[in-house]
């Protein structure tokens, strides 16, 4: 057997991306690790105990070029890094609570021809997330 376990999402201000997926997405804090390597925020949910969420630092590591780093950051800005499908039971109350927190939202909730009610909302980095009605 094999299993998904952790969720990487790679992050530009860990700061507000803390405070986006812990205080807005409703995400836990499991630890903070910094280190010279770059820094990492790891979260769960706690409907989903086993699935880890590590917010990590974009363009860190050995043989990373001062080029390669501009490139990710500018992608990760542009929201071509990452694209992550969530749940929620409650959709309308998600959005509320994401509309209140100032989150840059993308589309707002509404039913889909491909069969969910879902929304589109970016990550304080440029993260694309859909959100569907599970």
């Amino acid at each position: 057997m094999i299993t998904f376990s952790n969720l990487m999402i790679p992050t530009s201000d860990h700061e507000a991306a803390l405070a986006f997926y812990r205080d807005l997405l409703g995400l836990e804090l499991v630890n903070d690790v910094n280190t010279d390597a770059g820094r990492w925020i790891n979260l769960r949910s706690a409907d989903q105990p086993e699935l880890g969420y590590t917010l990590g630092s974009v363009a860190v590591g050995p043989g990373i070029s001062d080029a390669d780093k501009t490139a990710l950051t500018e992608l990760l800005a542009k929201g071509h890094l990452g694209f992550y499908l969530f749940a929620t039971d409650d959709l309308d109350a998600l959005h509320a609570r994401l509309a209140e927190g100032g989150a840059e939202i993308v589309s707002e909730p509404a039913d889909q021809p491909w069969g969910p009610r879902d929304m589109a909302v970016r990550d304080p980095s440029g993260n694309l997330l859909r959100i569907n009605q599970a």
